[in-house]
C-alpha cells in the first residue's frame, strides 16, 4: 500500500524522513538513556540490534501508511535528533484514527524540535489522510511531554489508573485526543486583541470566569479560578492579619469588537499589616495565551497600584518546567532571595 504521507516532510528547521540503517547507533544511544526511557516500555539497555531490526521491519514503507506503525526520523542540519511514532488504523477500520508519540535525543531537548516535528505530522495527517482523530498517551508526571500536547491543541480525555506496565511497575496513563476541527480552530485562535478591561465580578460573571482553564501542564503553577474564589472567601492570615483580596475578571475585546472572558487576576491589597501589594493570582485561559493578555493585565495592575501611590508589587511562583518564572522576569520582576512555602518571591519596582 502506498504511504498516506510520503516522506521527506520539511518544516522550518527539520526534515522528517524514514530512518535508515545508519541511524541505528544513534537511535539506540538516546533510547538507551535512562532519562529518555523513564516513561517508555522498551528494554534497557536498548541494543543497537533492536534499533536496526525496527528500521528493517519498515524498510518497505515510504512514510506513515494505514494499517502500519512506523518510526519517523527527525533530522536537523543533517543529523538525526529523535523520532516520531505514527500509527494509522487499518483501512478496514476506516483509517480515521491515528496514534502519535515522540522521542528526542536528550542533548537536543529544550529547543522545540519535538513540538515542531509533532505539529507538522499532525497537520499532515489531517491534510492528507481520512484521519479525524489523533490520540496520544503519557505518564501524568511527564510534564515536558504533556506540555507538547497542550501547545498543539490536544485535549486531555482522562486517566486510567495503574493501567500500563513499565519496567515492572504499573503506572497511570493520561490519554489525550485531538480532532480535526479542534486543530483547525487551535491554529486560528487569537494572537492579538484590541483592548482589555478588568471587570468587577458579580454572581453571573463569577460563573463565567470560573470556567476558564490553563493548560493541564500549568495546573501545578496556578490555582484555578474556583480555587481562588475559595481563597478569597476564606483568606489566609499573614503576619497576624487576614489578607484582603481584590479580584477581577479579564475581559478582552477582539479586533471585531466582540468581548471575551480571557483571564483572572487577584491581589492582596495593602493594609496596616501588609504594607506592600501582592499579586496573588494571574491566570490566562489557554485559548488566549501567547497573545499578550498576561502582559496587558500586568500593565493595568501596575498602573492601578501606581495611581494609589505604591512603588512596588510582590509576587511569587512555583519553579518547574513550564512555570511562570520567565514571564515575570521578562516583565521586570526580580527575585528577592526569599522562598516562601516553596515559592520564589519576586518584586517589581517602579
Amino acid at each position: 500500500m502506498d504511504a498516506a504521507i510520503p516522506l521527506p516532510l520539511r518544516t522550518e528547521r527539520l526534515v522528517l524522513r524514514m530512518p535508515v540503517e545508519a541511524d541505528a547507533p544513534l537511535m539506540a544511544a538516546y533510547r538507551g538513556d535512562p532519562d529518555v526511557a523513564r516513561y517508555q516500555d522498551w528494554p534497557l539497555p536498548y541494543p543497537p540490534d533492536d534499533a536496526l531490526a525496527g528500521i528493517g521491519r519498515q524498510a518497505h514503507l515510504s512514510g506513515p501508511t494505514p494499517g502500519e506503525a512506523v518510526n519517523v526520523a527527525i533530522e536537523h542540519d543533517g543529523s538525526m535528533v529523535g523520532d516520531l511514532y505514527v500509527e494509522i488504523r487499518p483501512p478496514e477500520d476506516g483509517g480515521a484514527v491515528a496514534f502519535l508519540g515522540y522521542t528526542l535525543d536528550p542533548t537536543q531537548q529544550g529547543r522545540g524540535y519535538a513540538s515542531e516535528a509533532a505539529g507538522a505530522m499532525v497537520d499532515a495527517l489531517f491534510a492528507h489522510t481520512p484521519v479525524h482523530r489523533i490520540a496520544a498517551t503519557l505518564d501524568p508526571v511527564n510534564l515536558p511531554s504533556m506540555r507538547i500536547l497542550d501547545l498543539l491543541g490536544f485535549v486531555p480525555e482522562g486517566t486510567t489508573r495503574r493501567s500500563v506496565p513499565v519496567r515492572g511497575e504499573w503506572v497511570d496513563d493520561l490519554r489525550y485526543g485531538l480532532l480535526r476541527d479542534e486543530r483547525a480552530a487551535w491554529l486560528t485562535r487569537p494572537t492579538s486583541f484590541a483592548s482589555i478591561r478588568l471587570v468587577e465580578l458579580d454572581d453571573h460573571l463569577a460563573r463565567t470566569y470560573g470556567d476558564l482553564r490553563v493548560h493541564p501542564h500549568q495546573e501545578q503553577f496556578v490555582a484555578s479560578v474556583l480555587g481562588s474564589y475559595r481563597d478569597a472567601l476564606f483568606p489566609e492570615v499573614v503576619d497576624g492579619a487576614p489578607v484582603v483580596p481584590w479580584l477581577r475578571g479579564v475581559e478582552v475585546t477582539d479586533h471585531h469588537g466582540a468581548t471575551h472572558p480571557a483571564g483572572f487576576v487577584m491581589l492582596a491589597e495593602v493594609t496596616d499589616a501588609h504594607p506592600e501589594p501582592y499579586l496573588w493570582r494571574l491566570l490566562v485561559d489557554r485559548w488566549w495565551q501567547r497573545s499578550g493578555v498576561g502582559r496587558a493585565v500586568l500593565d493595568a495592575v501596575v498602573a492601578g497600584q501606581r495611581e494609589q501611590g505604591h512603588s512596588s508589587l510582590l509576587t511569587s511562583w512555583v519553579e518547574g518546567v513550564g512555570g511562570p518564572r520567565r514571564f515575570y522576569e521578562r516583565y521586570g520582576f526580580v527575585p528577592t532571595g526569599r522562598v516562601i512555602d516553596d515559592e520564589t518571591e519576586a518584586r517589581l519596582s517602579w
